[in-house]
This record gives C-alpha cells, structure tokens and sequence, in this order.
C-alpha cells in the first residue's frame, strides 16, 4: 500500500489533544487525536478570500503522550504525515469511506512561555485565547519518527 505524505504548516490546534491508550502489540500503546487548522488565502484584492482546512491527526507512544503533555486548544504546530484510504464495512454492511492521517513528526512551534501560559489558562478555566505568536525556531521540538500502529 502506498502512503501520501501530507504537510501542514503553521496550523494551530482546535481544540485539547486528546490521550487514551488501547490495546497493542506489545501492550499498552498511547493514541493520540488532535485537530489542527491551517489557513489559506487565495486571490488579491477585493476577490481575496481565506479558507480554513482542518485535519485530524493521530500520534502515537511518546509522541502522542508529549503532545497531550505540551499543545492544548490555540498551540501552533508544523506536521508532517501520511494520508492513507480508510475504507470498511460497517455493522450493517453499508461501505464507508475516508482517510486516515497519521502524524510522523510534529514541530511545536509555541515558545516555551507561551506553552506554560497556556496551560495556566486551562488549569484555571480561563476560556480567554491565546495571544497570536510568530514561529519560533529556537523552541522547536522534532519528535522522532513513531511506526504505525493499526
């Protein structure tokens, strides 16, 4: 089976990452599901227009465990993935279709100041958004590459 790769840059995440653990090959295995919008805008002038497109994301093992540690709703990221055709039967024989997306390196892309601020937002209930930032290469966090777990 072939897989596509997908890159989104300077997306931010829609809302909290969210962690469970399910049943793997060797035990216990950490999954991860984030949503992550990247913003485009095409055309000039009056006939310019953005369009949002949202991707969700699965990380898996450390990686899934450091970004349910570290991003929260309003982090900035880069992702770099495979797409691959998701196509089954469901319980009542009708054919399903979509696609998977699967997270083989993520950049966090907030500064560290700005992950803690945010955190203390969320530990304290404060709906309030996060203040836009810029890319920061300096705080980079380049996960390494996770295999795919089914």
């Amino acid at each position: 089976m072939a897989n596509v790769q997908v890159i989104q840059r300077h997306a931010h995440l829609a809302s909290a990452v969210k962690l469970e653990f399910v049943n793997g090959r060797e035990g216990k295995v950490a999954k991860a599901v984030l949503t992550a919008i990247s913003n485009s805008r095409r055309g000039s002038g009056e006939e310019r227009s953005e369009e949002a497109t949202a991707i969700q994301w699965t990380l898996w093992a450390k990686q899934a465990e450091h970004a349910a540690e570290y991003l929260g709703k309003g982090s900035h990221v880069n992702i770099v993935g495979r797409v691959r055709n998701n196509h089954y039967q469901d319980g009542d024989g009708v054919e399903v279709y979509g696609l998977a997306f699967t997270v083989d390196e993520i950049d966090y892309l907030d500064s560290k100041a700005e992950g803690e601020a945010r955190r203390a937002r969320e530990g304290a209930g404060d709906p309030a958004p996060a203040a836009p930032s810029t890319p920061n290469s300096n705080r980079k966090a380049r996960s390494e590459r996770q295999p795919a777990h089914a």
